[in-house]
Formats: C-alpha cells, sequence, structure tokens
C-alpha cells in the first residue's frame, strides 16, 4: 500500500460517521444510505489526489458527500418509481427518542436539498462560518436561510 492509499484510508476512517451521517439525510433506506456510501468514497477518491488542503478535510469531505447526495437526490426524483414503505430501524421506533427521530428525518426531508444540506451540517454542529464554506454561501446567509428553514419546519403539519 503506497502513501496515497494510507492517506486516503486514514480520512476514510476519520470522517465515515461525517460522511455516513449525510448519506443517512438523503436515504429512504438504510441500503441506500450504504449505496450512497459508497458513492461518496468513489468520488472522494477521484477527487483526492487533486485535494489541495485550501480547506480543512472535514469540510471537503463534507462538501463532496452533499455534492454527490444531491445529485443522487435529483436523479432519485426525476425517476418515477414505486415508494416503498420501508424505514431503516436505525433507533427503535418504539422509543419516544426513536419516535423524534424519525419525526425531525420526515420533516428535514421535505426540505429542498440545497437546505436539507445546511440543516444536516447545522445539526452536525459547525460553525454558519464552516456550513458557508461547504455551501458556498457567506455566514450571513447562512443564518438568513437558517431563520427561514426553521420557520419551514414549524408551518409543517
Amino acid at each position: 500500500m503506497n502513501e496515497t492509499d494510507k492517506a486516503f484510508e486514514r480520512l476514510v476512517v476519520e470522517q465515515k460517521g461525517t460522511i455516513y451521517s449525510v448519506c443517512l439525510m438523503f436515504a429512504d433506506c438504510a441500503d441506500e444510505a450504504d449505496d450512497l456510501f459508497q458513492e461518496v468514497l468513489i468520488n472522494l477518491w477521484k477527487g483526492f489526489a487533486t485535494f489541495r488542503g485550501e480547506s480543512s478535510a472535514r469540510t471537503w469531505v463534507h462538501r463532496a458527500a452533499l455534492n454527490t447526495c444531491i445529485s443522487f437526490d435529483r436523479k432519485k426524483r426525476r425517476r418515477k418509481s414505486a415508494e416503498l414503505d420501508i424505514e431503516p430501524e436505525l433507533l427503535s421506533p418504539a422509543s419516544a427518542t426513536g419516535r423524534q427521530v424519525e419525526m425531525l428525518r420526515e420533516r428535514i426531508s421535505c426540505l429542498e436539498p440545497f437546505d436539507r444540506a445546511i440543516v444536516l451540517l447545522w445539526l452536525e454542529n459547525m460553525s454558519y462560518d464552516e456550513i458557508g464554506q461547504i455551501v458556498g454561501i457567506s455566514a450571513r446567509h447562512v443564518g438568513v436561510r437558517l431563520v427561514r428553514i426553521r420557520e419551514k419546519l414549524k408551518s409543517q403539519k
């Protein structure tokens, strides 16, 4: 295994939780999240040699994961397919926490992909500056978007 392979493996080990949480936010089931995870890894590998380190590795991985998942989401919305009513059991649906997590996931999934990405990054406790770097807007605009997103989420029934 050469140095590039080792460096990539370290990056994946350090960031796999981040990658998977992005994938889960855009997936309808656990299998789809696994597929998205693989797609993100492929895209990260393709771009790894050109990563210049101008941003942190975490920022770069988030951006790649979000771009991969948003592209997948767009393709999925264009396809006309039968929808399955199967939900992944990340937390027991019988528990209060499980119900809250599922309700939050359902509400967030109704948002546009760009807004969904901002919420996901915010839930990851990222600063507005970091979120702005990842999605390509100013920190101030991140704050404005989050206020609007909160209003949308509050108005959902």
